[in-house]
């Protein structure tokens, strides 16, 4: 820079001095002068979801932005960035973004959700399925805050909240004064991916005492959900459901190494993908088992199907069913077994039945086992959430605290959890409970599988069939059953049940500038100042007899 500064001055002393230095000097001096801040700072930032399911459009249709930066507080939001902190984040405000076109959103999260005070984060978690409700243009993209991303929302939020109050005039400096931020986006506009493949796996272990052995089958969808698919971990739904599933298979695959263990049943593990895109993945597999082949368990006697989901916190114990087990049933008997082994080994967990008719009217099933209840298989779904509306299922915030992880297994849903399930598992005319009893959970290995499962995002749009989550998932399965494979669900190309969208994480600079009225006052000045030194110069006799006048010393009277 200084080697540039130097060669103007040579150029100047070349040419008319005069003119020369009265124009390069400034230039010069802003040449060499360091600037105030960094020009530009980069940031990840992770879309909304943008998919669509039974051809109805959800989240945000777009994901381009080059718009400059503005707060909710300022006037003016049209073809604005709007940034907002989830602390002090609202649904009036999100509308009020839309309301006005702003040209984007930009939500900032802290780096450690966990710790958010709880009010905060169950206003977010109840807001979530209101955003997704319907399409937007805005695009909208949230992104993690750091120190540099603090100071742009600090300096954006002093710049939008003093306008209002403030003189035209004030306003107008002010505009012509202040830093602006530029937000660019680096990606492309979103399109959809074409032929993407839901992975789900199956695997199995054999009955003893005949062919015509009834079937249990265990059920849990690996996917999560929430507003943005790159932050979504769900570590609740269904990272305990998989976990449980994953320490029944454990602990069954011992049981049914010994003879005298040896159940009379079948059973069935499915861990499902697409469950949060209205079971696709169990649906197809539905398909497959009954509609398109001629020996399948799910074919034969099916004493039930256990569904598990959302298991990993709280004090309760739901057995949702869409219809009521009639006495007799194998279904009736998992249920008297799972009252009686709370009420008398846990009775601090309170336990009970809920019952909810499939509603064939609605776009979203309520619970996995309804898949099932549709095709007439007994099944239920075990959760200790008592509703299926609840908005702990369906969110960014479902995440792995600190206080989970001293609990052991899922936060809360270890031990005391899971012996319930497997305690209904037993068979009759056989010693199978009491050898399952003497069997214990190993609490660090179900907590390691829930490390892992929370430590990645699993979005159904981020899940193909090469990733290390199913390959991982296939080899837990294969080290304790038997038959484990591999079910694709691809959307049908005319009529598609599922379309998944690209672009949902991408790379955001955010520019330091000027307003455009900056330029236009700096123009003003530099004539100004140019008109000045051209009148000095025209008039330069006049103003050195002026000058010379004022500075000559007065001749001494004698």
């Amino acid at each position: 820079m200084f080697e540039e500064a130097s060669e103007v001055f040579d150029n100047m002393f070349k040419s008319s001095f005069p003119l020369t230095f009265i124009v390069f000097i400034p230039a010069v001096l802003i040449l060499v002068s360091p600037l105030p801040a960094e020009a530009a700072h980069e940031f990840t930032v992770y879309r909304m979801q943008q998919y669509d399911l039974q051809g109805q459009p959800y989240g945000t249709r777009n994901a381009i932005l080059n718009t400059e930066a503005r707060t909710v507080e300022a006037e003016v939001l049209s073809r604005r960035c709007v940034i907002m902190r989830l602390a002090d984040f609202s649904y009036d405000k999100y509308q009020k973004a839309l309301r006005q076109s702003a040209g984007a959103v930009v939500i900032t999260l802290p780096k450690n959700m966990s710790a958010m005070p709880q009010d905060i984060v169950q206003q977010f978690m109840e807001l979530e399925p209101e955003m997704l409700a319907t399409e937007t243009i805005v695009p909208v993209y949230f992104a993690m805050e750091d120190d540099e991303l603090l100071s742009i929302y600090t300096q954006t939020l002093t710049s939008s909240s003093s306008q209002g109050s403030l003189s035209a005039a004030e306003v107008l400096l002010h505009t012509a004064t202040a830093n602006g931020f530029q937000m660019v986006t680096s990606g492309a506009q979103s399109k959809a991916i074409s032929d993407w493949a839901i992975t789900s796996l199956e695997g199995r272990l054999a009955g003893v005492g005949g062919e015509d052995l009834p079937t249990i089958v265990v059920v849990a969808h690996y996917d999560s959900f929430g507003v943005a698919p790159w932050l979504s971990y769900g570590a609740d739904s269904n990272g305990s459901g998989v976990s449980m599933l994953l320490e029944l298979a454990r602990l069954f695959s011992k049981l049914y190494t010994y003879k005298r263990t040896h159940a009379g049943y079948n059973l069935l593990f499915f861990v499902s993908g697409g469950g949060k895109f209205n079971y696709q993945g169990t649906k197809r597999w539905l398909e497959e088992n009954l509609d398109h082949t001629d020996s399948s368990l799910l074919q034969d006697n099916v004493a039930f199907v256990l569904c598990l989901d959302t298991l990993g916190n709280g004090d309760s114990l739901h057995l949702h069913v869409s219809k009521p087990p009639k006495e007799g049933t194998p279904q009736y008997s998992l249920l008297k077994e799972l009252e009686m082994v709370v009420s008398s080994q846990y009775p601090e967990v309170k336990f009970s039945m809920v019952h909810k008719k499939i509603n064939l009217a609605d776009d979203m099933l309520a619970w996995e086992h309804e898949r099932f209840g549709i095709r007439r298989l007994p099944a239920f779904t075990l959760s200790h959430l008592p509703s299926h509306r609840l908005a702990q299922r369906s969110s960014i915030m479902d995440v792995r605290s600190t206080q989970q992880e001293h609990q052991g297994g899922s936060g809360g849903a270890g031990q005391g959890h899971l012996q319930p399930h497997r305690e209904g598992m037993k068979t009759d005319g056989e010693n199978l409970l009491k050898r399952f009893m003497l069997l214990s959970v190993q609490e660090e290995q179900l907590s390691a599988v829930v490390d892992w499962l929370t430590a990645q995002p699993r979005a159904a749009q981020l899940v193909d069939k090469d990733s290390s989550v199913v390959s991982t998932l296939e080899y837990h399965l294969g080290r304790y059953l038997k038959d484990v494979k591999r079910h694709y669900v691809k959307a049908d190309k005319r009529d598609p049940e599922f379309v998944f969208y690209d672009q949902l994480k991408q790379t955001m600079n955010a520019y330091r500038v000027k307003p455009a009225i900056f330029d236009l006052l700096l123009a003003v000045c530099i004539a100004a100042y140019l008109g000045m030194m051209y009148l000095a110069i025209q008039n330069f006799g006049v103003l050195y007899s002026v000058v010379r006048r004022i500075t000559q010393p007065k001749a001494k009277a004698h």
